[in-house]
């Protein structure tokens, strides 16, 4: 569909939109914080909240980041997509939350200061813990607003990520959206307790997870092919006035997944690295002591691709190393 279609069949719009108590007119961007609480120093802690309400009527999207607040990638792909678009040529309403997890942010850590995961605390509370607090808000006066949301994460814990994405596949829409975003792969993923994903999914909302690089660093090319990922999903969903062009090859979907443990503690020597494919009972690595001496192999459990892998040198027995995605 052309532009000059797209704009006879979705009109300009003169609605106004509302969100935390701002109004916002059609064509405009607007740029606000809603508090969230405060530091035992009296200082606020904010959700930071841009939003682009288009000229013409279209889907609400949102797009949020650092929901753990080690995970950084995100942030910048929030900033440079607010960059790339302009409201007076959008078809919709684009609410992009760049830092959920502030507290995580400052404190440079994954959780909140009550050491709860917030990706395990919605749709929360306005009465519970702190993450739930912060979950309920998110939902009440950002996701409840939108159709789809695309969250932003990266891999924990000294582990990096094949760029990803994840979501209910068996869903058509969802898998047309992931596949229009690009990535290497698309990972069917069920759904967990407590998660973004989930409880939005409950309302009704398909959610794409993007997963790219690692935590406490921006990935340049996790980073740019996240922009240009969300751009080619707005295009999808008839957002934008120019289409953006389709991913030059489809991803290839993942059904399952296995992470190659330690079978030994020692030191790790890795031989494949992430989108490095891989056969069955094929060594992607070595533990040894720290001599060298007495090596086990890390071998492929099955024909596949490496979507993960960890950066951590020092190995306990038991700990993922190499996470392989079985090709189908």
């Amino acid at each position: 569909m052309d532009a000059s279609s797209r704009k006879e069949k979705l009109p300009p719009t003169s609605r106004t939109f509302l969100i935390g108590g701002q109004t916002i007119a059609a064509g405009n961007r607007l740029r606000f914080d809603i508090p969230v609480a405060r530091l035992p120093t009296g200082t606020h802690i904010n959700l930071p909240i841009e939003v682009l309400h288009g000229a013409f009527e279209g889907p609400t999207v949102w797009v949020s980041a650092a929901v753990h607040g080690d995970e950084l990638n995100g942030v910048e792909i929030a900033r440079l997509l607010a960059e790339k678009l302009k409201p007076n040529k959008l078809f919709g309403t684009l609410i992009i939350a760049p830092m959920v997890n502030g507290f995580g942010v400052i404190n440079q850590s994954r959780y909140l200061p009550d050491r709860r995961d917030l990706n395990r605390s919605f749709p929360g509370s306005k009465t519970g813990s702190l993450a739930s607090r912060l979950a309920r808000l998110l939902m009440t006066e950002v996701v409840q607003r939108c159709q789809y949301g695309i969250d932003l994460h990266t891999g924990a814990n000294h582990r990096t990520n094949l760029p990803q994405i994840r979501g209910d596949m068996d869903d058509d829409e969802t898998y047309e959206c992931a596949l229009a975003f690009g990535p290497p792969v698309v990972v069917h993923s069920d759904m967990r307790d407590g998660s973004l994903r989930a409880a939005a999914s409950a309302e009704g909302i398909k959610v794409l997870l993007y997963e790219a690089g690692e935590p406490m660093r921006f990935n340049d090319d996790a980073i740019k092919l996240g922009v240009s990922g969300i751009m080619r999903v707005l295009s999808y969903l008839k957002m934008l006035k120019s289409p953006v062009k389709p991913p030059k090859r489809l991803a290839a979907l993942i059904r399952e997944s296995k992470w190659v443990r330690a079978k030994r503690s020692g030191i790790v020597r890795l031989s494949h690295g992430l989108g490095d494919v891989v056969t069955a009972g094929e060594q992607i690595g070595l533990i040894t002591d720290v001599f060298g001496d007495g090596p086990q192999k890390l071998k492929a459990p099955f024909d596949g691709i490496v979507i993960g892998h960890s950066h951590n040198p020092i190995a306990h027995q038991g700990d993922g190393i190499v996470h392989i995605g079985r090709m189908p």
